[in-house]
């Protein structure tokens, strides 16, 4: 039977991030990727927060194919008939060391690939893991197209459904409400058009959240990031709302709809879809984070739960890259011992716990619960757009002082047991 030090399911950020680090060290690393190449399989919005994962990595960043810098932040409420955006452009954004950038997965998931394969790991696609491999408890391999293989230790990193983690033990049953499905499309737009649409130059980037009726009360939203000639645009909906609502409402039709709202459909105009995708998001927090790992196995990325929506601030990426990295100088420590036990990967979980990747997560641990109120994506947009639609509106009578409108809205749309309740809640983010 064919053996490697380290056997990682999955090559997406965390997967890759974890071998690029064994393969630097001089282990023997394969790592197996289902789709038809490194980022085939993933889906996301295209924003690296890069504070939090400068350390990681450093010597790669400069190198990476980047889409844009993002220096501006439009948040988006939409009712039914009107919307209300925020935009903020800061100079911090706009000098370097950039605070974020945009980015397509499959371009630059298969540059990290690339990278790792020149440390010498053996990244291979289209090859799907059948089940793991046990001498009693302990994990001591893959079986894959009907080849064994044996590992000194295997990384659980296929996806926020790990059918790795399950199988080993480490994650029981899903729940709903700690999941969501997000739908996203890639429209390709000339550069200009790009740049002329958002009022950008050179490389800077726009990134844009939406809430309120693009769900039609289901939590959620939609986003779009700008990239250098086209543009990233998508919904992500809560697993929990859609299968407790009795509307039996589609993602791919609350998209369509949402692409033909008057604000995103003039953005997106002329452009030519290039790709579509779907997948599902971890979303539950801390809480939904399962055991991390066992005798000779470990979860990171989306397998082990890390993503964060903050509401304003959507994160993934950057804890899959931390945790790839974190679960990487755990294993060469282990290497070093010989040792891959549970209690010499126990050190894996004691360097999350110094991250920042557990760290925020405990921060924000109520926000997913408080994300789950639908009267944050339907009353609350209905209500602050109908009172700025009749602040602005002039009409043939006399027009009331400013402050009456204002308070007679607030009185009738905020000044309620329900209104003060979600204001405690907001308390806890």
């Amino acid at each position: 039977m064919e053996r490697v030090d380290a056997a990682v399911v999955g090559a997406g950020l965390a997967g890759l991030s974890c071998a690029y680090v064994l393969a630097k060290a001089g282990l023997d690393v394969l790592v197996v990727e289902r789709g038809d190449y490194p980022g085939s399989k993933n889906v996301t919005g295209g924003r690296l927060y890069m504070n939090p994962v400068r350390k990681y990595l450093p010597e790669i960043w400069d190198e990476a194919p980047f889409e844009r810098h993002v220096t501006k932040e439009r948040l988006t409420m939409l009712s039914d008939e009107s919307s209300v955006t925020m935009e903020l452009r800061s100079d911090t954004y706009d000098k370097q060391p950039y605070h974020s950038y945009t980015l397509i997965r499959p371009t630059f998931d298969r540059w990290l690939a690339e990278k790792t394969s020149a440390e010498g790991a053996a990244v291979v696609s289209k090859y799907k893991v059948d089940q793991l491999l046990r001498e009693g408890k302990k994990i001591v391999g893959i079986r894959a197209e009907g080849e064994d293989i044996g590992a000194n230790v295997v990384i659980a990193a296929d996806g926020a459904m790990s059918f790795i983690a399950k199988e080993a033990g480490l994650r029981s049953k899903h729940e709903p409400e700690h999941f969501a499905v997000g739908v996203k499309e890639t429209v390709e737009l000339p550069r200009k058009t790009v740049e002329d649409r958002f009022n950008l130059r050179d490389d800077e980037g726009a990134a844009q959240l939406y809430f309120g009726s693009v769900t039609k009360g289901l939590t959620g939203g939609g986003f779009l990031y700008t990239n250098r000639s086209s543009l990233s645009i998508g919904i992500v909906v809560g697993m929990g709302s859609v299968m407790t609502d009795p509307r039996n409402l589609e993602t791919f039709q609350l998209m369509e709809e949402f692409k033909q709202r008057p604000e995103v459909a003039a953005l997106i105009e002329g452009g030519e879809t290039v790709e579509y995708s779907a997948h599902m998001i971890p979303e539950g927090g801390i809480e939904s984070v399962p055991t991390l790992y066992d005798d000779g196995i470990l979860a990171v990325g989306d397998a082990a739960g890390f993503a964060l929506n903050m509401g304003i601030i959507v994160r993934g990426m950057d804890l899959a890259i931390a945790s790839g990295v974190i679960a990487g100088e755990t294993i060469k420590s282990a290497s070093k011992r010989g040792d891959y036990s549970a209690a010499s990967l126990a050190t894996y979980e004691s360097m999350l716990n110094k991250s920042f990747v557990m760290k925020d997560l405990r921060t924000f641990r109520n926000i997913w619960r408080i994300l789950n109120n639908p009267r944050l994506f339907d009353k609350y947009p209905q209500a602050i757009n109908t009172l700025l639609t009749e602040l602005m509106f002039v009409g043939p009578d006399p027009k009331p002082k400013l402050s009456s409108t204002v308070l007679k809205r607030f009185r009738k749309n905020f000044l309620n047991l329900s209104t003060m309740k979600d204001a405690l809640d907001l308390l806890k983010v």
